[in-house]
Formats: C-alpha cells, sequence, structure tokens
C-alpha cells in the first residue's frame, strides 16, 4: 500500500488480486467486515453492523446493537464497478454534522489493473470543510489507525 498527503487531500492506493467487479462488490457489499468496530460514534452503545447503501442518496451507518443509527456519511455518487464518492460527515471533534458545507468526501476509484488485479485508489479531499481544526481529521484518517487499516482489512477480506 502506498499513501500521499498533499495539502488538504489524503491519497492511499493499493492493487488487490481480484477483477474489478469483485474488488468493488467486495468493499460495498462488504463493509461491515471492513470498518473497524472500535471506530464508533454511537459508544458506548456497541456497534451490530455497519451498512453501506448502495445508491446515490443512501448512507453509510452503524446500527448499535440497541437499535440506535448513527449515519455518518451519505453516498454522492455510485458508478458500480469503477467508483464511488461519499461524504465524510465527521468534524474535528468525532461528531457528526449535518451541513454538506462541513462535510469532506471520500472517493475511492476501482482500476482493472489487467483481468485479475484491480489497483484501488482511495482519496479523502476538502478536509478543509471542516473548518477549524480540520488537520485533526487529516492525521486521524492519514495516521495507521485510519484509511491504511480500512485498507488492510480490505485486503483480508478479498483474500479470504
Amino acid at each position: 500500500m502506498s499513501g500521499t498527503t498533499s495539502g488538504e487531500a489524503v491519497r492511499f492506493e493499493v492493487t488487490v488480486a481480484a477483477p474489478v467487479e469483485r474488488a468493488f462488490r467486495v468493499f460495498t457489499e462488504q463493509f461491515d467486515r471492513i470498518k473497524p468496530r472500535e471506530h464508533n460514534l454511537l459508544a458506548p452503545e456497541a456497534i451490530a453492523e455497519t451498512v453501506f447503501e448502495a445508491r446515490v442518496g443512501g448512507h453509510v451507518y452503524d446500527r448499535g446493537e440497541n437499535g440506535s443509527v448513527c449515519r455518518w456519511a451519505r453516498v454522492l455518487a455510485f458508478d458500480p464497478p469503477t467508483r464511488f464518492v461519499i461524504s465524510w460527515d465527521i468534524s474535528p471533534t468525532w461528531q457528526v454534522v449535518t451541513d454538506p458545507a462541513e462535510a469532506s468526501e471520500v472517493e475511492v476509484r476501482f482500476v482493472a489493473d489487467g483481468p485479475d488485479r484491480t489497483r484501488v485508489e482511495l482519496e479523502h479531499r476538502h478536509l478543509e470543510r471542516h473548518g477549524a481544526g480540520w488537520e485533526s481529521v487529516r492525521e486521524g484518517v492519514d495516521g495507521p489507525q485510519g484509511w491504511p487499516v480500512y485498507l488492510e482489512r480490505y485486503v483480508a477480506v478479498l483474500a479470504g
């Protein structure tokens, strides 16, 4: 996996041993197995599942064991099997924001690299939209427990 940070954007790239259609499908349909349970805005309530609604206008949300729901992203673009874009509706204080002008974006692209390999390119951009303290969001998503752990888990799910 490789990563770069420039200004208000964080980028990661990983190549997986899967055709582009499968790579896309696993990322979106099995996101519950990719997102760490400890990344929990419902705390102290435990997460029962994380749902990725595979359509523009859908959400990415955590459902607590008690049935509570935390919608922390909106699906802005959904173009299988090549890309999707979600909002990142989480503030520098790790609270959900409701104003789209205060949310960053995450685009994940799936690029065929032969018939059985796919390059997955993740860009988390417009971090400055989070306002004061946006740098802490960049540090969090760029750090080892940010997007790198998601991509490591994604590779493991694909291999499993």
